[in-house]
This record gives structure tokens, C-alpha cells and sequence, in this order.
């Protein structure tokens, strides 16, 4: 997957898919870039683009490489310029999209449609699991020169993103988190006891494993920065990891890439307090507070 910075098109999942397809169809059709460019009458780099999804999907290119890949059979050539009709609706999101960076809607949407995501979180609580108020103390020192609208909105649609928790194909969300996470204070005593209590209802959720990784437990293979990993019930989509800075997000699709974000997690959760033992853990820390 693409490079995914301010200025770019964020690819929805369907659309990433697709692009897989077509470049299935031409890879077995025996055909170059080169050669599907000049089926459409464009460079071979807008058909490259197609295929990793870093631009729309045009219907009447679509259906062309279609018919040059060989696909010719009416009913096959109406289901996927129909999936690609869906692919280039908008998501849920992009109401949002005045406080949503064009980078980050990327993200949404394959948290929207992963069946797994793991993280881990060295600075705060992971967005799908932060209350209204901790959201807003997290957006206003992020954004210090944002607008009181704009950090609500913010915050709104941190909270409706967290409805993929409870939805009915529910993903497993698996998270490391720092304890720096739950000691740094956020918003006051206050907010940081009611996120707490939210955390410890989250931990008691069958879908949601959180772990902690203590002061104690030293050094890990992660102390660069926070990342997730994506995987997904869909046969075409690799697992993608995800980082971000401060002006864009990265994903990652190449299985050597994603590959050491898996290897440094996995030995992160065996080097992390255990699973069983967060809602004690998260008891503790509450009281304290």
C-alpha cells in the first residue's frame, strides 16, 4: 500500500482490493503496464496507480482493462464494475473530513474492516478505547491552535469510530500499552479515573485483549514509537502496518516489513504483564488515582 500523505487519495479497503484483481487479471492475461497503458490511451503509470489504489477507480477504464484482461462474460463484468461503483462511494467518515486528515481516512477505514488488529501504544490510550473527555485533553495538546469546534468534532468522530467494537463481526482489537499510558496524566485526576474504569470494561470485552508493558520489564523491541497491524478476512489483502509522524501516515504491506512489526509484538506481548492479569493491574493504577 501507498505512502499515504496530506494532499494524496486516502484508499478505501474495497478499492485496494480491486486494484489487487485487476492486477491479478493482467498478470495473468501476460500483459505489462506498458501494455495495459495503451489499451486505455494513458501512461503506464496511471494503470499502476489503479492497481495499488492510490487513484479512483474510472468505470469505463475499469471495464476496457476488463475486456483486454479477457473478462467478457456480462454478469463477471457487472459484479466488479459494481464493487468498483462502491469503491469510490464515500465512507462514513468523510463528513468528517474538515478535521480528519486526508492521510488518516486510510487508516479508518481499514480499521473499519480488519477481522484483527493488534498496536502497540507507548503514549495514550489507544483511540478505540479513549473516553469523550480523555479524546478532547488528547486533541487540545495535539492541536493547540484548533478551534473549540473543531477539537469536538474531533472527538465525535473519535467516538464513532469505536463502534466497530460492538459491531456484529466485531474485530479482536489486541493492544500493548505502555505504562507510561497510564501514568502520564491526562486532563486531570478526574478524566484519567474514568478512562481507567473504562479500560478495565474494555479488558472484561471478548473481543478486546489489553496488556501492559511495565517499567520494570526494561528495554523492548519497540521503543522507536506506536504502530498497528491490520489483518483481514479478505483473501487479497496482506496484513498492512501502520505509523504515523506528525505530518503523515505510512502503510506498509511488504511481507518483510510487516513481518518485524509482527516479530517485535509478538515478543513484546510473552515480555508484557499477561493478558489475565490487566484488570487487576488497571484496578491498581485506578486507586492510585
Amino acid at each position: 500500500m501507498a505512502d499515504t500523505r496530506p494532499g494524496g487519495a486516502a484508499p478505501t479497503v474495497l478499492r485496494v482490493v480491486l486494484g489487487k484483481r485487476l492486477q491479478d487479471l493482467r498478470e495473468r492475461a501476460g500483459l505489462s503496464y506498458e501494455d495495459a497503458g495503451r489499451a486505455l490511451d494513458v501512461t503506464h503509470a496511471t494503470v499502476r496507480r489503479m492497481e495499488k489504489a492510490e487513484v479512483g477507480l474510472k468505470i469505463p477504464y475499469v471495464e476496457k482493462l476488463l475486456r483486454t484482461y479477457g473478462v467478457t462474460a456480462p454478469e463477471e463484468l457487472e459484479d466488479f464494475l459494481s464493487l468498483a461503483r462502491q469503491a469510490n462511494q464515500r465512507g462514513w467518515w468523510h463528513r468528517f473530513r474538515d478535521v480528519l486528515p486526508e492521510w488518516f481516512s486510510a487508516f479508518v477505514s481499514l480499521e473499519g474492516e480488519a477481522n484483527l488488529i493488534r498496536a502497540y501504544e507507548p503514549h495514550y490510550v489507544p483511540g478505540l478505547l479513549q473516553t469523550p473527555a480523555y479524546a478532547h485533553a488528547v486533541l487540545r495538546a495535539g492541536l493547540p491552535n484548533a478551534s473549540d469546534e473543531d477539537i469536538e468534532r474531533g472527538v465525535a468522530l473519535r467516538m464513532q469510530r469505536q463502534a466497530v467494537l460492538t459491531k456484529e463481526d466485531a474485530p479482536l482489537l489486541w493492544v500493548v500499552m505502555d505504562e507510561t499510558v497510564l501514568r502520564r496524566p491526562i486532563g486531570g485526576s478526574a478524566i484519567m479515573r474514568e478512562q481507567a474504569d473504562r479500560l478495565i470494561e474494555a479488558a472484561s470485552m471478548p473481543n478486546v485483549r489489553l496488556q501492559v508493558m511495565p517499567f520494570a520489564a526494561g528495554p523492548h523491541p519497540a521503543m522507536y514509537g506506536p504502530f498497528h497491524i491490520f489483518r483481514f478476512p479478505i483473501q487479497e489483502l496482506p496484513d498492512i502496518a501502520y505509523t504515523e509522524s506528525l505530518v503523515g501516515g505510512v502503510y506498509l504491506d511488504h511481507r518483510d516489513d510487516v513481518s518485524a512489526f509482527l516479530e517485535a509484538l509478538d515478543r513484546m506481548c510473552a515480555q508484557a504483564a499477561p493478558a489475565h492479569t490487566t484488570g487487576s493491574y488497571l484496578g491498581g493504577i485506578r486507586e492510585e488515582l
